[in-house]
């Protein structure tokens, strides 16, 4: 069995709905990404008909649906290893997710006209609170090096 030790300093539940929240985040800027793909016309023909766009936006939505199956099924079975393992997927669903959809709004994520600078800056605060990245990493090693994962 893994050590006792449990992800971030408030505990598991903090960690869990940390990426919850992280899934929410990479939920909604697969939304933007989308609906700006699908809006923004270039050359005549919309901006997702693009294969570079394209396969951005179907990057972002694998890695939110691989999120979303690692923090449900962490919420069913509150194992501290699926806590951490489901972190880890949020954490970086939502960030890259949140880069990839500054990317197809052609870096206008950055200002106010959108929101998608805000989800960005969300979703690196949520990276580093609740025991961060490096404690989930620290539970997955110790269960793989006791052969539980």
């Amino acid at each position: 069995r893994v050590p006792a030790r449990q992800p971030g300093p408030r505990g598991p539940v903090a960690t869990l709905l940390t990426a919850a929240e992280q899934l929410g985040t990479a939920a909604r800027v697969c939304e933007l990404a989308a609906q700006h793909a699908r809006a923004r016309e270039q050359f005549g023909r919309p901006i997702g008909a693009f294969q570079a766009v394209a396969h951005l936006c179907a990057g972002m939505l694998v890695r939110t649906e691989t999120a979303r199956a690692a923090v449900y099924a962490a919420a069913v079975t509150a194992d501290p290893v699926d806590i951490a393992a489901a972190r880890l997927l949020a954490d970086e669903a939502a960030v890259r997710g949140a880069r990839d959809c500054l990317q197809v709004h052609g870096g206008m994520g950055f200002t106010w006209e959108s929101e998608v600078h805000l989800q960005l800056k969300r979703a690196w605060v949520r990276t580093h609170r609740t025991g961060g990245v490096t404690e989930s990493e620290e539970i997955l090693a110790a269960a793989l090096a006791a052969g539980e994962a």
